[in-house]
């Protein structure tokens, strides 16, 4: 990260009312780029959605959660989280 000088980017005016909140303190100013939900770019959140879909589709038409479980290589556990929620 780079440091500037304030004085050099901010109008005086702006210099002097941050001045009074924050004299003599280094601050951060995070840029106002939204950022990206996990798995988005790589498709992964698509991926686990339409494979959750399908585990619920299939426990929903009688398929065991102990088959399920093998099938998907999930715990048990894991997968009635899935089917239930």
């Amino acid at each position: 990260m780079k440091y500037r000088n304030a004085s050099d980017i901010l109008p005086d005016e702006l210099l002097k009312e941050i001045q009074k909140y924050a004299a003599g303190e280094t601050l951060y100013i995070p840029n106002n780029i939204e950022r990206k939900k996990w798995g988005q770019d790589t498709g992964a959140r698509m991926f686990y959605k339409e494979r959750n879909e399908e585990i619920r589709y299939r426990f929903f038409n009688k398929e065991s959660i102990e088959a399920l479980a093998e099938e998907y290589a999930l715990s048990p556990e894991t997968v009635r989280k899935i089917v239930y929620k």
